[in-house]
């Protein structure tokens, strides 16, 4: 559970940076945000003025509300008529995510807060959140290694003859079995994601998911992930899961194999393990993650692999690693465009994969944390591609 300490850190952190943009105060509406801030996913919006106590008004439930949030100032949520009289006229300026508030929400509000001015901080939020502190930090660790422990575990059931299906039910029962909360969330619009992929000959379709590897699915309705398709012998089997504890996301990705590798597919795998060498070594405070992933790109093009590093053939995701926490998709990431520089304590899954049409899908997937060392591994699961007897 969020300490007041916890929490008040954050809360100040943010208003520094209010005031350093000139708003006066953050209204914060989304779930996830309201619960970085204030430890309580109850149906609440959260209001931080740049100086002065943060309240939080909750819809439902306001009982578990006060029992999880260490925010003194806790209310019911006022009706449409009585919301403006809650807030001081003075603050004018007010902060809102523009990256996840639908325009029906926003116009509420604008309604609600007549004459008040709503200025974007998404990236401001995005920032603060983006940078873990010890006890963030030690819930990742346990993610980290409950994933794992869960993942060394799959050679006692992976079979040639399984549905990609099974392999990923089996996978997502021990998950639960685990505490794995089900809910892996994600930011952006449009992407959504259920615990992870288990594919096979199915890895080589092109889908909607950004990310290098998306699967057959099971319908046009749900088309990432698993498959009917049945694992057969001497193809490579990916298994790329979130492991969801606390709220936290670690994000792993380990290969199998029942049999024998073609060769081009070991080929382009010990070049993923290079690739994640580099990229971890040079995950300091300072790097720009723009460069990182242009010198994956350009190892995998030496390689020979350029055409299907991160994704089929002209359908390739362009980014080679992104930041995770309360969200899979969090700052920073790994891609053409991102030009900030990493930040200590900052975490990345680096997922450098390959699609090679007619042959299946191989890469590696671990969550490091920014240091002055480079990047700190969360698990330390075996990288290696795990071969079963046919």
């Amino acid at each position: 559970m969020l300490t007041q300490t916890e929490s008040q850190q954050r809360i100040v952190r943010l208003q520094e940076k209010l005031r350093h943009q000139g708003a006066h105060a953050a209204l914060l509406i989304l779930p996830i945000d309201v619960y970085y801030f204030a430890g309580t996913r109850q149906n609440a919006v959260l209001w931080i003025p740049a100086d002065g106590l943060p309240m939080l008004l909750v819809r439902k439930s306001l009982s578990r509300a006060r029992e999880e949030c260490p925010i003194a100032d806790i209310r019911p949520f006022p009706s449409s008529k009585e919301f403006a009289s809650v807030f001081s006229e003075e603050y004018a300026s007010v902060g809102m995510t523009f990256d996840a508030v639908p325009i029906q929400q926003h116009s509420y509000y604008t309604r609600a807060l007549p004459g008040r001015s709503f200025v974007d901080i998404s990236m401001i939020v995005r920032d603060i959140r983006s940078v873990k502190s010890t006890f963030e930090l030690e819930l990742l660790r346990e993610s980290a290694s409950k994933l794992a422990s869960v993942f060394a575990g799959v050679p006692q059931f992976l079979k040639a003859g399984m549905r990609e299906l099974d392999v990923s039910a089996e996978m997502e029962y021990r998950l639960r079995k685990a505490g794995h909360e089900g809910y892996v969330r994600m930011r952006a619009f449009n992407q959504e994601l259920f615990f992870g992929l288990a594919v096979s000959s199915g890895g080589v379709n092109g889908g909607f998911f950004d990310g290098p590897v998306t699967g057959k699915g099971l319908s046009s309705a749900s088309p990432h992930g698993a498959s009917y398709d049945c694992i057969q012998v001497n193809q490579p089997v990916l298994l790329d899961f979130a492991g969801v504890f606390h709220g936290y996301i670690a994000d792993m990705t380990r290969m199998f194999v029942i049999g024998t590798l073609d060769p081009e597919l070991q080929h382009a795998f010990d070049v993923a393990l290079n690739i994640q060498e580099m990229v971890r070594q040079a995950m300091k405070p300072g790097v720009i993650g723009e460069e990182l992933f242009l010198a994956a790109a350009l190892l995998a093009e030496k390689a020979g692999l350029g055409s299907c590093f991160m994704g089929m053939p002209g359908e390739q995701a362009k980014f080679v690693g992104h930041g995770v926490g309360l969200e899979l998709d969090e700052l920073p990431v790994l891609a053409k465009g991102f030009t900030a520089p990493l930040q200590l304590n900052q975490v990345i899954a680096v997922e450098p994969k390959f699609v090679i049409p007619g042959k299946g899908v191989i890469g590696i997937e671990n969550t490091f944390v920014v240091s002055d060392e480079g990047g700190l591994r969360l698990s330390d699961l075996p990288d290696e591609i795990v071969f079963l007897e046919a």
